[in-house]
């Protein structure tokens, strides 16, 4: 019992930089407290004590905020960061080395008996708010990130975001410098993401990129080849991105906005 609080101690160091000392720990932190509840909770539910059971994990939730059900499955050095608004159902079951941030729901999506509730595995980590939902599987060393809506099993190592969650992949390098290339030259980047990762939006985007720089790659191939043919130099600058006020002195915007004259198509207001 010792070896296990001290283990559940330590894990607040190894995750929290703000944990200052072990006195702090025990009677600050109502991560650790929540999961000492339930610790005395799940041993008692394995008696049959089910009622008593229920009445610590009840008063647990008074004191600290979250709400763990003594029938779940936890393993070691679990932390719950914050904690505040957690709810972990009857039938989850969490692996070893696992963290959850507040607000985070391990909910149930059928009022049907049995397993209802997901599975995590070890080195799992869900960020603040997620909810993950139905008896799905989180395979080892996962992200969920924070805000996330998990409804399905989400494979072992990968990254979840977004309402519904989705699957991210990791930035291939490649493809990154030809994106921040083409970024570069239009003047977009979006949203001054720097993570190695993107999110659906930014995927989306930048996919439309891709597809801009092997159009312009081809473009300047053509102009080449047309030079050489004795054909004249191309032009291929790119028009600014913000065309609401068009400057005269260039020549290709002063050709627009003679031509938006003529048609009535342009407002100088």
């Amino acid at each position: 019992m010792f070896k296990r609080l001290k283990s559940d101690i330590q894990c607040v160091f190894d995750r929290d930089p703000a944990a200052r000392n072990t006195f702090e720990v025990l009677t600050t932190y109502p991560g650790l407290h929540a999961i000492i509840w339930y610790r005395a909770a799940h041993f008692l539910w394995n008696r049959k004590m089910k009622w008593l059971a229920r009445f610590i994990s009840t008063a647990a939730r008074w004191f600290t905020g979250i709400e763990i059900h003594p029938a779940c499955k936890i393993g070691e050095r679990f932390f719950i960061d914050h904690g505040m608004g957690v709810v972990i159902g009857e039938t989850a079951e969490i692996g070893d080395d696992c963290t959850l941030y507040h607000g985070v729901t391990l909910g149930g999506t059928t009022w049907q008996k049995g397993k209802r509730h997901p599975t995590l595995g070890d080195r799992v980590v869900v960020g603040a708010g997620a909810k993950v939902l139905g008896p799905i599987e989180v395979g080892d060393d996962a992200r969920i990130g924070s805000n996330a809506v998990v409804v399905k099993p989400v494979p072992a190592g990968r990254t979840v975001v977004g309402i519904p969650g989705r699957v991210v992949e990791p930035s291939d390098s490649d493809k990154k410098k030809r994106r921040a290339k083409m970024a570069e030259k239009i003047g977009f980047d979006a949203y001054g993401v720097k993570q190695d990762v993107t999110d659906p939006v930014e995927k989306a985007i930048y996919s439309l990129l891709d597809h801009i720089q092997v159009q312009d790659e081809k473009l300047e191939m053509l102009a080449s080849e047309l030079k050489k043919l004795g054909g004249g130099a191309i032009d291929m600058h790119f028009p600014k991105l913000d065309d609401a006020v068009l400057d005269p002195s260039d020549p290709q915007q002063a050709a627009h906005l003679k031509a938006g004259q003529k048609t009535g198509s342009i407002n100088n207001d």
